[in-house]
């Protein structure tokens, strides 16, 4: 791990925005791929759900070798949503940026995405992805993004979280529903409702890691936060929520996510 790097000032500061919860066996190379990032103008503000194992032990080694990284604890275990919200109200950077804790970017990925933001004039934009299982081994499967989605098309296709950057600076901070699951989901509509659109830069650039324990691994158990998400927030009709629905199920069946 390498000691704090004067970072260079004509790059505009980025916010990465990490909720942890009892990830101990992964945040290390999720920070340490943060660390490795070619552009260096960034601070990452982790928000501990009350994780009960090594966590807190493991980021406060980080910090002592790294001032960008930022820790705080949420004083009651109190879900993603609530300290997701909690980094953005305390993150500084023109750009917000997002990174779960068991997932991994690819060393060039702030600096091309900042970069495809900056020469098209773009505000909100994801990248297409890779998975790898809980060992980090490569599955052979890379999510290609859309390159280019209105709200319909985000409704149809969620934009993998850590591939997700936005202009604060120009759009504002967002805060999302406090939901169990899918509450990323929930910001990208908040976000392309204000913005219009969603750019997508095809190359992948970070890999989703696949665990048998996470939330997002029981495909079935989604279903009605989807619904939730469809009816109560959108207020969509039965019938768009049952086409939304079905198309997931679909797209999922077949591995298109």
């Amino acid at each position: 791990m390498s000691s704090i790097q004067n970072n260079d000032m004509s790059e505009e500061l980025v916010s990465i925005i990490m909720p942890a919860y009892n990830c101990y066996e992964f945040i290390n190379i999720a920070l340490n791929s943060v660390i490795a990032q070619t552009y260096e103008n960034w601070e990452i503000i982790i928000v501990d759900d009350c994780s009960t194992d090594n966590t807190a032990e493991i980021v406060k080694d980080y910090i002592s070798k790294d001032l960008r990284i930022k820790y705080y604890k949420l004083d009651v275990n109190s879900g993603a949503a609530v300290a997701r919200n909690k980094a953005v109200d305390l993150a500084q950077g023109k750009y917000i940026a997002f990174l779960d804790s068991d997932d991994v970017w690819f060393p060039e990925k702030l600096s091309k995405q900042i970069k495809f933001m900056k020469q098209n004039g773009y505000n909100f934009t994801c990248t297409s992805y890779t998975k790898i299982d809980d060992h980090g081994k490569y599955l052979n499967r890379i999510i290609k993004t859309k390159v280019k989605s209105d709200y319909d098309g985000v409704l149809k296709t969620c934009p993998g979280n850590s591939t997700v950057v936005y202009d604060a600076e120009k759009l504002g901070k967002f805060k999302i529903p406090n939901i169990k699951k899918r509450n990323d989901y929930v910001m990208w509509l908040q976000i392309i409702k204000a913005e219009h659109y969603l750019y997508g830069l095809e190359e992948p650039l970070g890999s989703h890691r696949i665990t048998p324990g996470a939330i997002s691994s029981n495909k079935s158990s989604l279903v009605s936060y989807h619904w939730k998400v469809y009816r109560e927030i959108e207020k969509l009709s039965m019938v768009k929520s049952s086409y939304l629905i079905l198309y997931w199920v679909i797209a999922t069946a077949f591995k298109l996510r």
